[in-house]
């Protein structure tokens, strides 16, 4: 039996905002024209991607974050360490919207957000710092 190899917490950070521009190209947003990529590192050091997907009855329309974090649940992961957002935005970094903030929290707001330029320039923030006084499991 092979063993594992132990997850380099360092080099996954480092390669999270580069998924998260690749994952950005994928964007399908006809209306906005704003597109949006995640990268969503789990615990034990899967990546899960995801991009906007825009619709024309806009409330049918999910964010990358929760693209992301849709697919990791669906193949059983709900740990998760830091996700990656792209956005077009040149000027400043695109944040995640209301929606997204309490959406990840339901998984935790120790969650590290890491907004990412086109640039690749980048800035991190914990997600309590993003939705603070957020409402979660514990509250039910």
């Amino acid at each position: 039996m092979a063993s594992e190899t132990p997850l380099d917490l360092s080099r996954a950070l480092a390669e999270l905002p580069g998924q998260a521009l690749t994952a950005q190209c994928l964007s399908y947003s006809p209306y906005s024209k704003f597109r949006v990529g995640a990268a969503l590192l789990t615990t034990d050091g899967q990546v899960f991607t995801g991009c906007n997907v825009e619709n024309a009855s806009y409330g049918a329309c999910i964010c990358a974050e929760r693209t992301a974090f849709v697919k990791a649940v669906s193949e059983g992961h709900t740990s998760f360490r830091a996700l990656a957002l792209a956005t077009d935005l040149k000027d400043k970094f695109g944040t995640p919207c209301g929606i997204c903030r309490q959406f990840m929290s339901e998984f935790g707001t120790d969650l590290t957000v890491i907004l990412v330029k086109p640039s690749g320039d980048t800035r991190s923030y914990p997600l309590s710092d993003l939705l603070p006084i957020a409402f979660g499991p514990d509250d039910l």
